[in-house]
């Protein structure tokens, strides 16, 4: 982590201006925007799993809808006020 002292005398716009300066040379901002949404690779197990369960979830959602107990409005996402379309 970049690290200033404030001078004596130094204002906090200068002193301010000093830290973004050490943070930009320092190459950390760099570091963190190239990862930032970086995810972890999964193992081929937790891949396998998640493919089993999103294909028991869709056939259970198309028997539902079948069945009639359920309508294709259940299963979509709730519309969040204010957001219009």
């Amino acid at each position: 982590m970049a690290e200033v002292k404030r001078k004596k005398g130094e204002s906090f716009e200068s002193l301010l201006r000093r830290f973004s300066r050490k943070v930009q040379e320092s190459g950390k901002l760099l570091q963190v925007r190239k990862i930032r949404y970086h995810s972890k690779i999964k193992s081929k197990a937790a891949t396998r799993d998640a493919a089993l369960r999103r294909e028991y979830l869709r056939g259970r959602r198309e028997f539902l809808i079948k069945t009639g107990q359920a309508t294709e409005e259940d299963f979509r996402p709730a519309r969040r006020p204010g957001r219009s379309r």
